[in-house]
């Protein structure tokens, strides 16, 4: 492309300090280095994520920064070194990589890579600790790798995931983060049997996708658990049979959901990050055979606290990033599934705004409403 090599200029959404809201700024968007990519991005979503590092309560605030990671774009130009995708692919940029030279790369079970694995805290490429993006000559940071709230952005090759170019970037941008973790996290950790039982913890879009994987995986009775009564009528879509709210009981919601299934639910996943959910979650399962499954991230004061009886009575715990998938060799695979008609992701995208209205959708996710609202970058 006539770009390539040159300093890009075009509009992105820049949050200058914690809290405040984005302001559509001109930025200047370098070429890329090593290993790198300039991606032009064409959707691009908000999840929840990016509100938390913008509120920046509870971690160290990087600003000025670009934020956005849940997007689809296509590759502008590609830096040294980079074979595998050339001008004009379709991508989805991913908050964590696959540079599948490490050990967890080289690991059937793992995609917790040892280079790309996401770090919140670092705002600049990982090549040459520089930024890429500059309003008048001050660099801005960069949001875990990705910073999808720009027209432009540069991203490392081992966090893209090239997909088939038939596939509508504004409906799979979604699978890029929250719609990915969930469904993975049934279909690739929890493994529900055909005709089971599962009880979704978190009925937000990550909860639902969990959701959906155990409707995929044909369970019989999918039980949600939320402390939001409104959120059944929405789950039903996504196989929704139960609904259970902690607070119509006062007994633990556990002992609820045992009493329910005649000794317990054979899988359960944890969708909401809330310590007590999450130790609910585990000891809803049913004894000799239930697994559990957290995705939710927790307080970092946060203690999981059980009796190890429930452990020695053959209930499995475990955890998951990215619904254990490698971004790079999984995720074209799920959006042929969306391709196949197996995967519905329309139901998630209850919102569409211009990207000149990103901050509506921050007020749409403040306010609870809606799932996924995805934002048009050409207008």
């Amino acid at each position: 492309m006539a770009t390539a090599g040159k300093v890009i200029k075009c509009k992105a959404a820049v949050a200058w300090e914690a809290g405040k809201p984005l302001s559509i700024e001109e930025v200047e968007v370098a070429p890329p280095q090593a290993m790198e990519v300039r991606v032009k991005i064409l959707y691009t979503a908000l999840c929840h994520t990016d509100v938390y590092f913008w509120e920046a309560k509870g971690q160290t605030p990087v600003f000025p920064r670009i934020l956005g990671h849940e997007a689809g774009g296509i590759v502008e130009s590609v830096g040294e070194g980079v074979t595998e995708l050339v001008p004009g692919d379709h991508v989805l940029p991913v908050f964590t990589g696959e540079c599948k030279e490490c050990a967890h790369c080289k690991s059937e079970e793992s995609n917790l890579c040892d280079l790309l694995r996401i770090n919140v805290d670092r705002g600049v490429m990982i090549g040459d600790g520089q930024s890429r993006f500059t309003i008048n000559g001050k660099p801005i940071f960069h949001f875990v790798g990705t910073s999808t709230f720009s027209e432009y952005t540069v991203i490392h090759v081992g966090c893209l995931a090239k997909i088939n170019p038939e596939a509508p970037l504004d409906k799979v941008c979604v699978l890029s983060c929250g719609i990915s973790t969930g469904l993975g996290a049934t279909l690739n950790v929890a493994k529900p049997k055909k005709g089971s039982t599962v009880a979704i913890f978190g009925l937000g879009a990550v909860g639902l996708a969990a959701m959906e994987g155990a409707k995929m995986a044909g369970a019989s009775r999918i039980i949600g658990v939320d402390l939001n009564p409104a959120k059944y009528e929405q789950a039903k879509k996504f196989g929704c049979t139960d609904f259970v709210n902690p607070k119509d009981h006062t007994k633990p919601v556990q002992e609820v959901l045992v009493e329910m299934t005649n000794g317990g639910v054979d899988s359960a996943v944890e969708c909401t990050g809330n310590i007590n959910a999450m130790i609910s979650a585990f000891e809803c399962v049913h004894d000799g055979w239930g697994v559990a499954v957290l995705v939710g991230v927790p307080h970092k004061e946060a203690v999981f606290k059980t009796h190890p009886m429930n452990f020695l009575n053959e209930r499995t715990l475990k955890g998951t990033f990215f619904g254990n998938y490698k971004p790079r060799t999984d995720l074209p695979e799920v959006v042929e599934m969306y391709m196949r008609k197996e995967l519905e992701l329309e139901k998630f995208i209850t919102h569409s705004v211009p990207f000149s209205q990103i901050n509506t959708a921050f007020d749409l996710m403040l306010k609870g409403e809606g799932l996924r609202c995805v934002m048009r970058m050409d207008e």
